[in-house]
C-alpha cells in the first residue's frame, strides 16, 4: 500500500493572526503617546482641556467672525469704532491682508515692472526642487545654475539692465527682501563655514587664530549691531565718494554673522569623526584636501544636519532684523502698512502679524521637514 505524502505537507502559509486586543493600532498608540503613566495622563487631559478652551476661539476670531472682502477700515470696525460690523463682532481683517498682499510680496517694488520678481521666483522653484529631491541626476549642473547663474541672472532682472528699467533697491520689501537676505545668506554661510571650521582645526597658527577671531567676535556680537555696523559705520571708513548699496551691506554682514554660527557647527561634526577616518585616509595616500573632500567632510556633514538646518531657520527668521537699516521684509513692511489710516482698527495688526508669523512658520517647518527627510535617507548606518 502507497501513501501519498504529499497530501501531509502544507501548500499554503496560514494568514498572520492579528496583533492581541490593546497591542496594536490607534488604542496601542495612544497608550504609548498619550497615557503611558498617570502623570502622562493628567497632563493629556490638561492639554486637551486647554485645546478645547483655546481652538474655537481661535477658529471663531480666523474664520467666522473674519472679515474676507472690503475696500477700507470701515469694514473691519464696529458701529462704535465707525464701521459696520456690529458691536461685539470683530474677528480678524483678512481684507486688510487682502489689499495689501501684493505689497507684502514686494514691497515697493515698480507695479508694472512686478513681473520681473514672479519670474525670479518661478526661475527658483524651477531649479530649487530637482536639487532637493536626490534621485534627479545632473546635481553639479543643478547647483551651478542654482547657485553661480540665478543669482547672475536675477541681479539683473530685479535691479535693471538690458533694456530693463532700473529699479532702485530702496523699493526692494516684503517677502522678496526675506527670500533674497534667506537664499544669499545660507548660500555663502555654509562654503564659508567649511573653511573658517577647517581653518579653526588647521595646524597653521596664523590660520587657526585668524579664523578664531573671527568666529568668537562675530559670535559674541548680536546681529544688530553687526547690520549697523554694516549700514551705518562701514561707509565711514571709505574713500570720499565710495559707498556701497545698503542691500548689499545687508547681505554681506547677515552672510558673515551666519557664517561664525556655521563654523561651529561644522567644526563640532569634524569633531565626531573617528580618528581612524584620518589615519585610514592618509594610510590610502590621499592628500589633505582629497581626505576632506571625499572622506571626512562628507561625514560630517551628514552628523550636523539638524545643527545646518537650525542655523538656517534661525537665518531666515533674523531677516526681520533688517528694519534697523530701513529695510523693510515681510515683518517690516506688514508693520509699515499699518499705519496706512485707511486701515486703521484694532484688529488690523493682529490679522498683519497673524499672516506674517503664518508665513515664517510655512518656511521653517518645511526646512525642518526636509531636514528629518534627509536624515532618513542618508542614515545608512543600519541599513542592509
Amino acid at each position: 500500500m502507497t501513501i501519498n505524502q504529499s497530501a501531509f505537507v502544507r501548500q499554503e502559509m496560514n494568514p498572520p493572526l492579528p496583533a492581541p486586543t490593546g497591542q496594536g493600532g490607534l488604542t496601542r498608540w495612544l497608550r504609548l503617546n498619550l497615557f503611558p503613566t498617570p502623570k502622562d495622563t493628567v497632563l493629556t487631559i490638561l492639554a486637551l482641556a486647554l485645546l478645547a478652551y483655546i481652538v474655537p476661539v481661535l477658529v471663531q476670531w480666523l474664520f467666522i467672525d473674519a472679515t474676507w472682502t472690503g475696500v477700507d477700515r470701515k469694514a473691519c470696525a464696529t458701529v462704535s469704532q465707525g464701521g459696520v460690523l456690529p458691536d461685539g463682532q470683530s474677528g480678524a481683517c483678512w481684507a486688510f491682508v487682502s489689499a495689501k498682499f501684493q505689497q507684502f510680496i514686494f514691497g515697493r517694488y515698480t507695479y508694472e515692472e512686478r513681473w520681473r520678481p514672479l519670474l525670479v521666483m518661478a526661475l527658483f522653484v524651477i531649479l530649487l526642487i530637482p536639487m532637493l529631491i536626490p534621485k534627479v541626476p545632473f546635481k553639479g549642473w543643478n547647483a551651478l545654475a542654482l547657485f553661480i547663474v540665478l543669482p547672475v541672472v536675477s541681479f539683473f532682472l530685479l535691479i535693471g539692465g538690458f533694456g530693463l528699467p532700473h529699479v532702485e533697491t530702496q523699493l526692494w520689501g516684503g517677502l522678496m527682501i526675506t527670500l533674497i537676505l534667506s537664499f544669499f545668506g545660507i548660500a555663502v554661510s555654509l562654503p564659508l563655514g567649511i573653511i573658517l571650521a577647517l581653518g579653526r582645526r588647521s595646524n597653521l597658527p596664523v590660520i587657526k587664530m585668524l579664523c578664531v577671531v573671527f568666529i568668537e567676535v562675530i559670535r559674541g556680537i548680536p546681529l544688530i549691531t553687526v547690520l549697523f555696523m554694516a549700514s551705518v559705520m562701514l561707509p565711514l571708513f571709505l574713500p570720499v565718494g565710495w559707498t556701497f548699496d545698503k542691500l548689499l551691506r545687508a547681505l554681506i554682514g547677515v552672510s558673515l554673522f551666519s557664517s561664525a554660527y556655521m563654523a561651529e557647527v561644522i567644526r563640532g561634526g569634524l569633531q565626531a569623526i573617528p580618528k581612524g577616518q584620518f589615519e585610514g585616509a592618509d594610510s590610502l595616500g590621499l592628500s589633505y584636501w582629497q581626505k576632506i573632500r571625499l572622506i571626512i567632510m562628507p561625514q560630517a556633514l551628514k552628523l550636523v544636519i539638524p545643527g545646518i538646518v537650525n542655523t538656517f531657520i534661525g537665518l531666515f527668521k533674523d531677516t526681520s532684523l533688517v528694519s534697523i537699516i530701513g529695510m523693510f521684509d515681510l515683518l517690516g513692511i506688514v508693520t509699515l502698512n499699518q499705519a496706512d489710516a485707511n486701515w486703521s482698527t484694532p484688529v488690523t495688526p493682529v490679522t498683519g502679524y497673524v499672516f506674517a508669523g503664518f508665513v515664517f512658520w510655512i518656511f521653517c517647518f518645511g526646512m525642518s521637514r526636509y531636514s528629518l527627510f534627509m536624515e532618513r535617507h542618508l542614515d545608512t548606518g543600519h541599513k542592509r
